[in-house]
């Protein structure tokens, strides 16, 4: 009618120490494993952080130089720009700092950019316009977003939200301008 069921088969002689001792092997074994992933991602995480630098430094010499074309004239530009208002809790970095007597610019730039990302940068840009409100800055503080890599929701979602995108081309890089009019904060 149907199959018989069989047992398995255990090793014999195994006593209660040695099984212990197996499986406290094997826990260690398994802390090794997650050590190495660890470490691997570590080791992503910096190689993305460079590849990231590097894009950086592609793009930061020629930008004021690109904007221009555009008609937007920035005599000043900054990488790594640190704000902080300890009394206020306000702090965060900018990638790429543009600014003239009447308008400043934030580039975020990233190796694969997202949606996320782009959100993070709203985000930044209203911290900045909180700073520099506190300061008396009336300036006007326009957003753009770089990557080496962008995914078309992302793409879209700068270009409707007022963001001008920076993408590689070849051995330069295009700036494409927001849809609509860019957004100002």
């Amino acid at each position: 009618m149907g199959e018989a069921k069989t047992q398995p088969t255990y090793p014999r002689g195994l006593d209660f120490e040695q099984v212990w001792a197996a499986l406290m092997e094997n826990r260690e074994q398994q802390k090794e494993n997650a050590q190495q992933l660890k470490e691997i991602g570590k080791r992503f995480g910096d190689f993305t952080n460079r590849f990231g630098e590097v894009v950086e430094y592609m793009v930061a010499p020629n930008l004021q130089d690109k904007f221009l074309e555009m008609g937007l004239d920035f005599q000043e530009a900054s990488t790594n720009h640190k704000v902080r208002d300890k009394n206020k809790n306000i702090s965060f970095e900018i990638d790429i700092f543009l600014q003239n007597g009447d308008v400043a610019m934030l580039v975020e730039i990233k190796t694969k950019l997202t949606i996320s990302d782009i959100n993070e940068h709203i985000k930044r840009l209203e911290k900045m316009r909180a700073y520099a409100d506190l300061r008396g800055d009336k300036r006007n503080f326009l957003g753009a977003v770089a990557g080496v890599i962008v995914q078309s929701d992302a793409r879209e979602f700068a270009l409707n939200n007022g963001f001008y995108l920076i993408e590689p081309s070849g051995e330069t890089f295009n700036i494409t301008s927001p849809y609509n009019k860019p957004k100002e904060w």
